[in-house]
């Protein structure tokens, strides 16, 4: 028995029909064959076309992209913001355990 096995491309057609696009390379004869459809190309995403939309857009109005300095310095802003909300927080709860620690030691001195 022979195992050859042809891979070729075709079109299924609406009426069921199977289409293919080249000559078969093997001997007259009877033949298995095994139908897989094949992926479509990828569309772009609508989220880029949406993004790349909105880009051109601002664009056309005159608003320039950002530079990397400008990004880099909003990070740096926001980081040091954070840091600083942070010493904040580390403050108020050292205040905290000092009133609770002093109101400790006023309750024991009165016990």
């Amino acid at each position: 028995m022979n195992t050859t096995t042809v891979v070729i491309e075709g079109t299924v057609r609406p009426d069921g029909t199977l289409e293919v696009t080249q000559k078969v390379n093997l001997p007259a004869g009877r033949v298995h064959v095994t139908v897989q459809p094949v992926a479509e190309p990828v569309q772009p995403d609508r989220f880029w076309t949406m993004m790349e939309s909105i880009r051109e857009a601002r664009l056309a109005s005159g608003r320039a992209p950002r530079t990397r300095e400008e990004i880099d310095a909003e990070i740096m802003a926001t980081r040091d913001e954070a840091e600083e909300e942070m010493r904040a927080v580390e403050r108020l709860q050292d205040e905290y355990r000092r009133a609770r620690d002093q109101a400790r030691a006023a309750k024991e001195a009165t016990d």
